[in-house]
This record gives structure tokens, C-alpha cells and sequence, in this order.
């Protein structure tokens, strides 16, 4: 493993997972990168609630960076991590804004772009029927991502 990426959420699957990539990371002397992400839907959400509040306020707020709220929220969650785990591992932030139905071809872009060898997901347990209707993120980067990966079951 040279470079890992490790795609989180907040719950504690997610926690373990990314406690142990850190750990295999640093033992490996590996780079790790950290990403979230963060849809449409919730983009134009914090905008209506920013605007909301501009009006109660009679105030005026800079357009929020999205990518870059996803990366600090990815930053957050590693150190919160890291520091139970081993506050020495380091590792770089990424946060990408992405619809749900494109998620796993943005995961496996965004490896693909960092030049990452090693993918760290969390997967759902789905019955067989849903997977064919509606797809699964995990199962499609296990699939198509040129590399390693490691999934954990949520």
C-alpha cells in the first residue's frame, strides 16, 4: 500500500474503519487521505438556510465553499479519530460534492486523481434484489476500482 482513501461518514462503522486505515497507513508508512462528501441536496439545503437566517439577521453571508466544508468535515472526524487511536498518524482531507447515484464513480475519480492504491469503504447489507434495482456503492468500487479494497459491513 502506498496510498490509501479512506471514505467516511459519521457513525461508528465508519470510526473503526478509519481508525484501522490509519493504523495500516502509518505501519505501512503509507499516505492517507481522508474524504466525504456531500450532495447536491444538501448543498442547496445549507444555502436555504443561510438565506433564511440573512433575512431573520439582516445579514449577508459569502457563499459557502462545499467542497471545502466536506474536507473540514473529513479533517474533524480523523483527528477525533486519530486522536484516540494515534494522534501522529497523518493524513490529507478531500471533500467532493456528488448526486448519490454517481457516488462510486466519484470515489473511484477522486483514487484515481490522488493517485491512491487502496480504498477503505464502509458497505450496507442489501438483499440481492435490492442491489439489482437500485445499485451499490460498494459493490461498484469493488468492481471497478483498479486497486485494493477494503470494506467493512455497516
Amino acid at each position: 500500500m502506498e496510498h490509501a482513501l479512506v471514505v467516511i461518514d459519521d457513525t461508528d462503522t465508519h470510526r473503526a474503519l478509519l481508525a484501522e486505515a490509519g493504523r495500516l497507513a502509518r505501519d505501512s508508512d503509507a499516505e492517507l487521505t481522508v474524504l466525504s462528501w456531500i450532495t447536491p441536496g444538501q448543498v442547496e439545503q445549507t444555502a436555504a438556510n443561510l438565506e433564511a437566517i440573512e433575512q431573520v439577521e439582516q445579514t449577508s453571508y459569502s457563499e459557502p465553499d462545499h467542497e471545502a466544508t466536506a474536507s473540514q468535515f473529513a479533517r474533524q472526524f480523523a483527528m477525533d479519530v486519530f486522536e484516540s487511536v494515534d494522534d501522529s498518524i497523518e493524513f490529507t482531507a478531500e471533500g467532493i460534492v456528488v448526486e448519490a447515484d454517481e457516488r462510486a464513480d466519484e470515489i473511484i475519480a477522486a483514487a484515481d486523481r490522488l493517485g491512491c492504491d487502496h480504498v477503505f469503504i464502509v458497505g450496507r447489507r442489501r438483499s440481492p434484489t435490492g442491489k439489482a434495482l437500485f445499485g451499490d456503492v460498494a459493490q461498484r468500487i469493488l468492481l471497478n476500482f483498479d486497486g485494493t479494497v477494503t470494506l467493512r459491513m455497516d
